[in-house]
């Protein structure tokens, strides 16, 4: 009997059909054929109803479980007799009528040979329980003929312990009590009517354990059971020790601490730091990140747990994304496909059904079933981002790379490119697939920098770009940077236009003879070389022989630099420079800065740069050895071209110091100031007049060049102008003024992010206020500013003042402000 739709266990049956829901890894009707082969029975007819196919996908013809098996569907309800009389035609002799969804070790032999002995035309079997009330009653003589049952009594009619498991033994003349039509049930009107003609109806008391799986409490408790022994079942995977059990191909981390007993599924990986606490199963192929706590938690298969994540008592459906820090409390259950975002908390007893998504910082107090309580966009900051083959598989990746070329005409042309890592490598060969499906030309740089690509975006030829790497704050994830025709990051409309046909599923299909191809285009490097020649001052540059220390990051960036260092003969010292994912995701930040310092120091260079991986962000150290800060590093750059570019505008966001200002209008330029957004910074690169745009982290453009962060280009252009200039960077830092620029984030959730905003609008109406990316506002020639974040729930603060001490001071007045609105 498998046609139940378990209601009572959503929402984790909300998607799956109840029998096959997993106990210790093992579906609940796999763990019932084992019990029919192992009393001899091999023959098994399977009544099916909601969501049957994947029963029968499950199960096929039964050959690979020992038996064989056939199926008989209910179009419509007919209740536990209706269903079997549904499968009459395999029913031509004595069978065993068994339920799917319940897990038991009952000894079915003794109960066959109890009705053979009793020539009886049913036999029921019986187990005694303390609360009767859910179940059958059934009260039987000495001999075990039936006087009497009621179908779930109400307390007042108990009479007896003894109730009906749904087991049961019968005859083939069992067909005559059954109507031909509509529904019946064995227990309310078949077993009545057998009674009342004096037939042969028994009952036996069996011995072994039985448990109706019906709620989500008995699932949470049949684990415990099968954990701790009381039931005889199989449990896959290797004993490592009493009651500790690893699937195969799981890796547990020495430094993990399993205490009690616990299931570990095939193909899991637990971290350091990991506690398993007792009663805890992992299905296949769940991830749990380093310090993580799971005590009484019941995970299906491919969840990822993350960082410090916690579950104590919970049950977690497949699929599932819980992010560093998030909590389930006891009795939580998450449905599948579910994202649970950073530290966010599910609390005691609530459900969240499958595919919603729980904002990070969240407190869910009460269940999700319709709503998706916000779910995330599809974009964000930086394009499409997750977690390699958990958010971003090669599925997802294929799926918005065919949105993305629906949106293209046929026969377009896509450049794409990658980092280094395997993992970036598959996604891009995914999307590569996705693009020629929807009718895309691919031209593939394979491993090359972000600069490198949007310029070859940038080319006549192409309608756009696609380039997919990992995310420099977390080696676990992977990105996908979308271009438009330019090489610039696309608009919020059009990843609004991917994003709907992606929800849509609405992908264009074209024709085997109209399917994209792939080229490898043999000299971009060198265009892209040359191009960047063309916009600094050769001759000076050589005349100055630079001499410097560059660390490449392990990066792409690597493979293009040594041809521009040969033509303006700079003596260089390269560092780590190759590409190498190992390196990327090994190597400390800090490290690198430092070894870079000491190589400036000891070899007399005139300065030393870092460029991140993808070839973007540059960090700078000048001839003392001195790490310049991002601040640091914009100012000296907007000292030297205010200097050398007489009237030329520079852009920067309002997020970085008023020091700029200063320095700009010196010269005789004007600061363009713009939202934080990287877009927003592409935008003002392409404003005639703009010659320079840096932000205060390490990102600079040169909208003559390439409107887009360009570490390469930025470190060219540096070198260029402190000849002109004729000085060093160690002489321009030393001029430069200190600025007090503090930064801080407050978690502030998404329905509040807007009024708070208003609030502080409202509340500084008697102060200089700008409006040009949040509120910004002016204390005098300090300020504050606020700005909430796009993608996480919390709200961005910056403060300048005369010193660091004052600085902090107002940023602190201004998120004691935003707790208080919060709360």
């Amino acid at each position: 009997m498998a046609g139940g739709e378990g209601t009572r266990l959503r929402p984790l049956t909300s998607n799956v059909p109840k029998p096959m829901l997993p106990i210790a890894n093992i579906p609940m009707m796999e763990h019932i054929v084992d019990l029919l082969v192992t009393h001899g029975i091999t023959d098994i007819v399977v009544t099916v109803a909601y969501l049957a196919d994947m029963v029968r996908n499950y199960f096929g013809d039964g050959s690979e479980f020992g038996v064989r098996m056939v199926y008989a569907t209910e179009d419509t309800p007919l209740g536990t007799a209706g269903s079997v009389r549904n499968a009459m035609d395999e029913l031509d002799e004595r069978f065993v009528v068994i339920s799917g969804d319940v897990l038991t070790d009952i000894d079915l032999t003794s109960i066959v040979a109890f009705h053979e002995a009793r020539g009886a035309l049913a036999t029921i079997g019986l187990v005694a329980v303390e609360n009767p009330l859910e179940f059958g009653i059934v009260i039987t003589d000495e001999h075990g003929a039936i006087e009497r049952f009621l179908e779930k009594p109400s307390w007042g009619q108990v009479f007896s312990d003894t109730i009906n498991t749904g087991i049961f033994v019968l005859e083939p003349e069992i067909f005559d009590f059954i109507p031909a039509e509509g529904p019946s049930d064995f227990s309310s009107d078949v077993f009545p009517d057998v009674l009342a003609s004096g037939k042969g109806l028994y009952g036996t008391v069996a011995t072994g354990y039985w448990e109706d799986v019906g709620t989500l409490e008995a699932y949470s408790r049949v684990h415990t059971d099968v954990l701790d022994g009381r039931v005889d079942v199989r449990i896959n995977g290797f004993e490592l020790r009493d009651g500790v059990w690893l699937g195969e191909g799981a890796e547990l981390h020495p430094d993990a601490l399993v205490s009690g007993k616990v299931v570990i599924g095939d193909s899991c990986r637990i971290e350091a730091g990991v506690e398993l606490g007792a009663y805890t199963v992992l299905g296949r192929n769940v991830r749990v990140q380093a310090d993580a706590h799971l005590e009484r938690a019941i995970v299906h298969d491919n969840v990822y747990v993350g960082e410090g994540a916690t579950l104590r008592g919970a049950i977690a459906g497949r699929g599932t994304d819980l992010r560093r820090g998030s909590r389930l409390d006891d009795g939580a259950v998450v449905g599948d496909q579910c994202f649970i975002g950073d530290d966010a908390v599910v609390s005691s007893g609530v459900k969240v059904f499958p595919f919603k998504t729980v904002e990070a910082g969240a407190i869910v107090n009460s269940s999700i079933v319709w709503e998706s309580k916000g779910a995330r966009s599809l974009f964000g900051r930086f394009g499409v981002s997750g977690i390699a083959n958990v958010d971003v598989t090669p599925e997802a990746a294929c799926r918005v790379a065919m949105a993305y070329a629906t949106t293209m005409p046929k026969g377009a042309t896509v450049v794409t490119s990658r980092d280094s890592s395997r993992a970036a490598r598959m996604l891009k060969r995914a999307a590569m697939a996705g693009l020629n499906a929807a009718g895309v030309n691919v031209v593939d740089l394979e491993v090359a920098s972000l600069p490198v690509t949007r310029f070859v975006v940038s080319q006549p030829r192409s309608a756009g770009g696609l380039s997919i790497r990992l995310d420099g704050d977390d080696v676990q994830s992977v990105g996908m940077r979308f271009f438009d025709a330019g090489g610039l990051d696309l608009s919020e409309a059009a990843q609004r236009k991917i994003e709907r046909l992606v929800n849509r599923e609405d992908y264009r299909r074209v024709l085997a003879s109209e399917i994209g191809d792939i080229a490898y285009p043999p000299r971009a490097l060198d265009h892209y070389s040359v191009a960047l020649q063309d916009t600094v001052d050769l001759s000076v540059l050589q005349q100055s022989t630079p001499k410097l220390v560059v660390d490449y990051s392990f990066g792409s960036t690597s493979f293009v630099m040594p041809m521009l260092w040969s033509k303006i003969g700079a003596d260089v010292l390269g560092v780590d420079p190759y590409g190498s994912t190992w390196g990327m995701v090994t190597s400390d930040a800090e490290a690198r800065l430092r070894r870079v310092s000491e190589l400036v120091t000891t070899s007399g260079a005139d300065l030393g740069a870092v460029i991140d991986p993808d070839g973007e962000m540059l960090t700078l150290v000048d001839g003392t050895g001195r790490v310049l800060s991002g601040t640091e590093s914009l100012l000296a750059f907007v000292e030297l071209v205010a200097g050398h570019m007489d009237g030329t505008t520079i852009a920067v966001p309002v997020s970085v110091t008023r020091r700029v200002t200063e320095a700009a209008e010196r010269c005789g330029a004007t600061v363009r100031w713009t939202q934080t957004s990287l877009g927003a910074l592409m935008d003002a690169a392409l404003e005639p007049g703009v010659g320079f745009v840096g932000d205060a982290s390490g990102g600079f453009m040169l909208p003559g060049f390439l409107p887009a962060f360009d570490a390469a280009a930025a470190l060219m252009k540096l070198l260029e102008l402190l000849a002109h200039a004729d000085t060093s960077l160690a002489d321009v830092v030393a001029d430069l003024p200190r600025p007090h620029v503090v930064h801080s984030t407050i978690v502030t959730p998404w329905d509040r992010k807007g009024m708070v905003m208003r609030t502080l609008v409202e509340q500084t109406q008697d102060l200089d206020v700008d409006l040009i990316d949040g509120v910004k506002v002016w204390h005098g020639s300090d300020w504050v500013l606020a700005i909430p974040d796009v993608t996480d729930p919390i709200t961005h603060l910056w403060a300048e003042a005369d010193d660091e001490r004052s600085a902090r001071r107002l940023a602190d007045e201004y998120a004691r402000r935003i707790t208080e609105l919060v709360r």
